[in-house]
């Protein structure tokens, strides 16, 4: 091949090259819009506003609203459309912890724990 030729078989490799990446390079996106919440993903205060619970990811965490103490930590698994398991272990207590909850609106669980015990948890924004 001779030098001609290679130069421009490069030349012309690197203009494809630039070529795609302009065609993949994002240029200024949109200002996104903030769509409602769905699921149970999300952060969750209870009625009382003392402990603040995170799900994402299929991760649990909640902490202390005042301290910001980790309280509790585990795992979630969806159950149904509208329902989740939650399991894990107190920190306080350090004990396991486990509870169903249901969705019943978009900012609302109902939550039982293992032992019977019913909670609200409410989406916070």
């Amino acid at each position: 091949m001779t030098n001609t030729l290679r130069l421009f078989a490069v030349g012309l490799a690197a203009a494809g090259a630039l070529a795609l990446a302009g065609c993949q390079s994002g240029g200024p996106s949109a200002p996104s819009m903030r769509s409602a919440p769905s699921g149970v993903e999300g952060s969750w205060i209870d009625a009382q506003g003392t402990g603040l619970s995170t799900l994402s990811a299929g991760r649990f965490q909640t902490v202390a609203t005042d301290t910001g103490q980790k309280l509790a930590d585990g795992s979630y698994t969806l159950t149904g459309a509208t329902s989740v398991q939650i399991t894990g272990t107190s920190l306080i207590r350090q004990s396991p912890i486990s509870f169903n909850c249901l969705l019943v609106s978009t900012n609302q669980l109902n939550c039982t724990s293992a032992t019977g015990q019913n909670f609200v948890l409410t989406r916070r924004a």
